[in-house]
């Protein structure tokens, strides 16, 4: 059962993917009709490549940005920042970029793919706030929103995509304006990891190490399908380490999993935090 696994740990790593944060109203890309159906995502070489693929890119980003930026968390945010209050995760390790686990409360955590709440220079490196490039977009495209066939940034369920973006129309993307870097006119990209792109090898280290130190592995909400999160799992394993995972349908990691939960993160993760303490506070009863 879930709550033997986490009772039994005290150093737990926790690993979590899309579908922790579905329930906030982020769509995943690979579960069934997911966004991957949907929608392509742009590949890092692609926006490196072409000024069209960047115009592409922030004009999408610029319609489902107030939608992301509205997601709070849910349940499974909120039970494993309950979870490390109470001293059982070491560390969470999140594929997310939405910021979510630590809106919650969570203290340790990892982000491998960065953040969508950063924009980034890729000549000088400079931050700032994704906040602040919408202020910039919204001031260089008045015209071009007024003139969009929604007339509005407020993006339905059906166009919005896990990065944070949402479906514009092909033929009006070409009008659309891109800020430069204010320090050095440089191209500016949200602080995340595109397709095609590498987790930096130093945060990948350090996530790793911090799998080394713990008791078990969680897995919650992720196909571990790409490697940057399935290779935590292959080396938990290796270890020896018990491994549970949490999601709904089949994942890579399926075979090398000491327990399968399938069921929605939320209603897993809350019901087995509460039998755990509850169990522990019998076996403290009795002791005294």
């Amino acid at each position: 059962m879930l709550s033997d696994f986490l009772a039994s740990s005290r150093r737990l790593a926790v690993l979590t993917g899309a579908g922790c944060s579905t329930r906030s109203g982020i769509p995943d890309y690979r579960s069934p009709g997911g966004a991957w159906t949907k929608h392509k995502p742009i590949y890092y070489s692609a926006f490196v490549r072409s000024a069209d693929v960047r115009r592409f890119y922030w004009a999408r980003s610029f319609r489902g940005w107030p939608r992301f930026d509205a997601a709070r968390p849910n349940a499974a945010h909120r039970a494993l920042a309950e979870l490390e209050s109470d001293g059982r995760v070491h560390q969470l390790i999140t594929q997310n970029v939405d910021d979510l686990h630590q809106e919650a409360g969570s203290r340790a955590v990892v982000q491998l793919h960065g953040r969508n709440r950063v924009v980034v220079c890729l000549d000088c490196r400079a931050e700032s706030p994704r906040e602040e490039m919408q202020s910039r977009l919204g001031d260089l495209n008045a015209e071009w929103l007024a003139r969009a066939p929604w007339h509005t940034l407020d993006a339905d369920e059906a166009d919005f995509a896990p990065d944070g973006d949402a479906n514009v129309a092909q033929e009006i993307v070409g009008a659309f304006r891109v800020p430069d870097c204010r320090r050095c006119g440089g191209v500016l990209k949200p602080a995340v990891v595109f397709f095609g792109e590498s987790v930096p090898p130093e945060k990948v280290a350090y996530a790793m190490r911090r799998v080394d130190e713990a008791d078990a592995l969680l897995v919650v909400g992720s196909s571990l399908t790409v490697w940057s999160g399935f290779r935590f799992v292959k080396r938990a394993h290796e270890r020896g380490l018990p491994i549970a995972i949490v999601n709904i349908g089949p994942t890579r990691g399926d075979e090398l999993a000491t327990i399968k939960v399938e069921r929605e993160c939320g209603d897993a993760l809350t019901e087995a935090r509460q039998k755990a303490e509850s169990r522990e506070q019998k076996e403290a009863s009795r002791v005294l």
